[in-house]
């Protein structure tokens, strides 16, 4: 099963190191565009892949105008039977950005996972060829787990989500023991996320907020933490 296209919507991120993640939720929660909380709190999980070269990472630290992330994502616990995983295709051009969603068969994260088991996930015949085929030239270079809010504005045109215990994993196709790990307790990532024709009236969001924006990636950090 695969998932439209999502709109070209912006995502714009401040990356929080002076402020607790109870102080952000605060000020999202007293912030001036009236933000109500969406869903309960859960846990955010990501296998993300690249080239041997690492292309996609590399194309993100030297600010390419195309970039790529390729990911499967879940929610809840982050080892053991993964039931309802979906591979993402985040597709950045410039400052806007989409996912495509492809629903993948259930797999497992434990000490004995593999490349086959993510063969396996992707075998479903819903699933493009030529993602399969892509996904085979692809390795696992990143597991990374958060705990997440989301927001939304009383005008329902941006969303707000806030991620704290970052927690990154180094991953490859065998021999994985997951002890290999860096846990950020002192980073809190807010991103404010909307539609590509409200880009003016979102500076009035954002600069209600006493932190910068930044371009930083999860998936930068958590590569850098594990493997420098």
């Amino acid at each position: 099963m695969t998932n439209k296209p999502e709109p070209l919507r912006y995502e714009r991120k401040f990356l929080i190191t002076g402020y607790s993640h109870r102080d952000v939720e605060q000020m999202v929660k007293f912030h001036p565009a009236c933000f109500s909380e969406l869903f309960h709190e859960r846990v955010v999980n990501n296998i993300y892949f690249d080239t041997a070269g690492l292309t996609h990472y590399f194309d993100n630290v030297e600010g390419s105008p195309e970039r790529l992330k390729v990911r499967i994502r879940w929610y809840g616990d982050t080892f053991g039977p993964i039931q309802k995983p979906v591979l993402e295709y985040k597709i950045k051009k410039g400052l806007l950005g989409r996912k495509e969603s492809f629903v993948l068969q259930p797999f497992k994260l434990t000490n004995d996972f593999t490349e086959m088991e993510i063969a396996m996930a992707v075998s479903d015949e819903a699933i493009p060829v030529s993602v399969k085929n892509e996904m085979r030239s692809l390795k696992p270079t990143l597991l990374n787990s958060y705990t997440r809010r989301y927001y939304l504005s009383a005008d329902k045109n941006y969303r707000i989500t806030v991620d704290h215990h970052l927690t990154y994993y180094r991953i490859g196709v065998h021999g994985n023991t997951f002890t290999n790990k860096s846990v950020d307790y002192n980073t809190t990532v807010l991103e404010l996320k909307y539609d590509s024709s409200l880009e003016d009236e979102s500076k009035l969001i954002a600069n209600q907020f006493p932190f910068p924006l930044t371009k930083s990636s999860k998936y930068l950090q958590g590569l850098e933490r594990v493997f420098i």
